[in-house]
């Protein structure tokens, strides 16, 4: 296959073959990383779907760069669990990335509690913004989205044309379901997020995330009684 760059598109959604093991991840990988090597990142939230997606990574490139949006609002167990893939998988080369602002000079400048007012503008600026940062060094980006997490992810392709980021975006775990993945983590004795015991099927930042759906490993844990179900990160 030929590489993809953002004026030129083709779509290769057929063209993986979703294996039994992997349901097509595996191959997808090989394929990202034989075509855009450093040029490809993985925007990781260390949600146990990242799990997954870091063993599936580090067997095709041990040495692949992942970024973290270190917004300044997560749950210390989130940071607990980084700590501990550094120690098994040393070779990623981990990239905590900041906003521009504290969490307290935000305060400062537009106000307390922001992400209760304005979630999308402390979205914008503690994550979109910082993540179009680091895409501005590479061809493509990993995500772990999967289809069965939502119905704005329901329709996600294996190489998406990301508006958004004006990139392309590669989502390797579209087929799989939320006991696809734990059967994985369970299996390889993956480490994970101990708050996901706790009823919390996706983590985010503390204010915004509460228990949900354990179920299908929903969004319903997020941004509860507002009109909001994505950061923006994944939204064209």
């Amino acid at each position: 296959m030929e590489k993809l760059t953002y004026g030129s598109w083709f779509d290769y959604e057929d063209t993986f073959e979703t294996d039994n093991a992997s349901k097509g991840a595996l191959n997808v990988l090989k394929w990202a990383y034989e075509t855009y090597k450093d040029e490809l990142v993985y925007a990781c939230s260390f949600g146990v779907e990242s799990m997954v997606m870091i063993d599936l990574i580090t067997q095709i490139y041990p040495k692949a760069k992942v970024v973290f949006l270190d917004t300044g609002l997560h749950f210390k167990q989130t940071y607990t669990l980084i700590d501990e893939v550094k120690l098994r998988y040393p070779q990623l080369r981990i990239k905590m990335k900041k906003p521009a602002l504290t969490v307290d000079e935000q305060a400062e400048k537009y106000g307390e509690k922001l992400w209760e007012r304005q979630p999308d503008r402390c979205c914008y600026m503690r994550k979109i913004v910082p993540l179009q940062e680091e895409l501005k060094h590479a061809t493509a980006w990993l995500s772990g989205l999967r289809r069965e997490q939502s119905p704005e992810r329901s329709e996600t392709k294996f190489i998406n044309k990301d508006e958004n980021f004006k990139s392309i975006k590669v989502c390797p775990l579209i087929y799989w379901s939320w006991v696809d993945i734990w059967d994985y983590v369970k299996k390889h004795q993956l480490p994970y997020n101990f708050l996901h015991d706790q009823g919390y099927p996706s983590i985010g930042c503390v204010p915004c995330t509460s228990p949900g759906d354990t179920k299908t490993g929903s969004r319903s844990g997020r941004w509860k009684n507002q009109q909001k179900t994505e950061c923006g990160l994944h939204r064209n």
